[in-house]
């Protein structure tokens, strides 16, 4: 039976971040609020925990479009390989926002991802979200939970997830109704942008 903890984005209490995290560092799966829908994440460093998600996702882990959760821009040197200054002023004027920047991947990216050759990355608008990784220490590797209802493909009452989740991962956090449209995906590894996906992200930022 996975726990249950309410944690408001205006100004998460550091004591309940701190719960999550040695949840995530223990090697725990985590259901957490974004600015988009919610999202089922765990520590990026943590192999098994990884696994585990692929397997609740039905994927092959070393092929599984998992998104890099980060807090701020400064993490991105770890995990992507170097980007020109037309590329950074566009993640800088999205971020933190409802986009996954698809990024071309360095060669320090974690055991799981080293075949893999893109990355996405996410910085959401959402305190909580961030105070995790900040927390954390590095980015929360995450996957948006879906409704198995094809009309709300994405389940937005932390209640309804906790019911229907908390056999499957060790927290659930509450962090107030989600939205139920998922993030704008773009794809930056050529020269020019392309969308992948149009969700809650304006595509003014290109």
């Amino acid at each position: 039976m996975a726990d249950f903890i309410k944690i408001y984005n205006e100004n998460p209490n550091p004591k309940e971040i701190q719960k999550v995290v040695k949840v995530l560092k223990n090697g725990g799966l985590i259901i957490y609020p974004t600015d988009t829908v919610y999202g089922l994440g765990c520590d990026i460093t943590n192999t098994k925990a990884l696994e585990k998600i692929a397997i609740i996702k039905g994927v092959k882990l070393g092929k599984a479009n998992f998104s890099f959760v980060c807090n701020d821009l400064s993490h991105l040197s770890n995990y992507i390989k170097q980007i020109d200054s037309s590329t950074f002023k566009l993640l800088k004027r999205a971020l933190p926002g409802p986009y996954t920047f698809i990024l071309p991947g360095s060669n320090n990216l974690p055991k799981a991802f080293k075949k893999r050759k893109t990355v996405g990355i996410r910085i959401p608008d959402n305190n909580i979200a961030r105070a995790l990784v900040e927390a954390l220490g590095n980015p929360i590797v995450s996957s948006s939970i879906r409704d198995d209802d094809d009309i709300l493909e994405y389940t937005t009452d932390p209640e309804l997830i906790f019911e229907k989740w908390n056999n499957l991962v060790d927290l659930v956090i509450d962090g107030g109704y989600g939205d139920n449209l998922a993030s704008t995906i773009i794809d930056l590894t050529d020269n020019i942008p392309e969308v992948i996906r149009e969700g809650k992200g304006s595509l003014d930022i290109l």
